[in-house]
């Protein structure tokens, strides 16, 4: 095993060449379960280029709500390339190593990616919350300005924090194992490698839990607690009903997302009742899945992308014959804010 020295602070910071994947070692059909990554990859690209593709090439879409949309699907594509690919290599090459520095990129993208998913969650609950509770300002509050500035927030938060946090990293020592237990480079199993201190990085690990999981998920919370009392003080049920169906999709996307984690969480970390393979495989699926059915929910709940989606079918199999009709179809129609 070769190591690099470099001098930091006054003390000799140990940096290997790289590290080794170890987390997938034991299960008996992995190969299966890498020809599934492939299947879910493949979909991930696709599902969310297509809804990029929609939304960007038809005006009438250019509003808040999919201006979010858009920023969900280029943070699920970039989330699964950099986690999906890496362990389909460690399949196909029979390669289990990865270099110090890819390892820190791979930790970066991960991290500020995943925290990115999760804040985009909470944005497109804070539209919900503005269309259903304000539905007469609902077009003063959210503009596509505000929208992009609260996506353009987000995206400076989550790099900032995540590069200080990767950052940090560089300060430890590694001249013992370098096998790191986890489906792709993890800040927490990687840290705990160190020979030197790393309680300044375990307690960043706190903080990026709370920043990743905790925090938008109570906004989330709270935005529907807000989103129901103002559905109930609705006199008609038709308007109760309606405004309760735009929200279904989201709650879905939620649903898929923070639920594995929570019960992966509680029941593997805390009651330790899954056995630590196990949940290297489920932490994985969590990761990977979200992604790939983020779009898939989109298409079927939302009623303005399936059908600019039937029509680029339709147009596709017909060529230009009904041109006309497709214009037709981009015509943009006044929308109720609940829409």
């Amino acid at each position: 095993m070769s190591f690099h020295r470099t001098a930091y602070n006054e003390s000799v910071i140990v940096r290997p060449l790289g590290f080794y994947i170890i987390g997938f070692t034991t299960f008996p059909l992995i190969s299966a379960y890498f020809i599934f990554l492939v299947f879910v990859y493949s979909l991930t690209i696709l599902f969310n280029s297509l809804v990029i593709y929609i939304i960007a090439f038809n005006r009438c879409l250019h509003t808040p709500k999919f201006l979010a949309v858009v920023n969900l699907a280029a943070i699920d594509i970039i989330l699964s390339t950099s986690i999906i690919p890496s362990m389909i290599k460690v399949f196909l090459v029979k390669d289990n190593f990865i270099p110090y520095n890819f390892c820190l990129l791979q930790m970066f993208f991960y991290y500020a990616f995943g925290t990115l998913e999760s804040y985009a969650l909470a944005i497109l609950a804070y539209d919900r919350l503005i269309a259903i509770c304000f539905p007469l300002r609902h077009n003063s509050i959210n503009t596509l300005r505000s929208m992009s500035c609260i996506l353009g927030s987000t995206w400076l938060i989550a790099v900032g924090v995540i590069s200080f946090a990767i950052g940090i990293m560089t300060q430890l020592s590694f001249c013992k194992s370098l096998e790191v237990f986890s489906y792709f480079c993890d800040y927490g199993p990687t840290f705990r490698l160190a020979c030197n201190d790393f309680s300044l990085q375990w307690m960043v690990a706190f903080l990026l839990t709370i920043l990743l999981l905790v925090v938008p998920f109570i906004f989330i919370f709270l935005t529907y607690t807000a989103i129901l009392v103002t559905v109930f003080m609705m006199k008609s049920l038709d308007s109760r009903v309606k405004a309760l169906a735009t929200c279904v999709e989201h709650l879905i996307l939620v649903a898929v997302y923070y639920v594995p984690l929570i019960l992966i969480f509680t029941i593997g970390f805390h009651l330790r009742l899954i056995d630590p393979d196990q949940r290297v495989l489920s932490l994985s699926l969590a990761s990977c899945i979200p992604p790939c059915i983020n779009p898939i929910i989109y298409s079927l709940k939302t009623k303005e992308i399936k059908v600019r989606f039937l029509a680029l079918v339709r147009k596709s199999k017909i060529g230009t014959n009904h041109k006309k009709r497709g214009v037709c179809l981009c015509s943009c129609p006044r929308q109720s804010p609940v829409s």
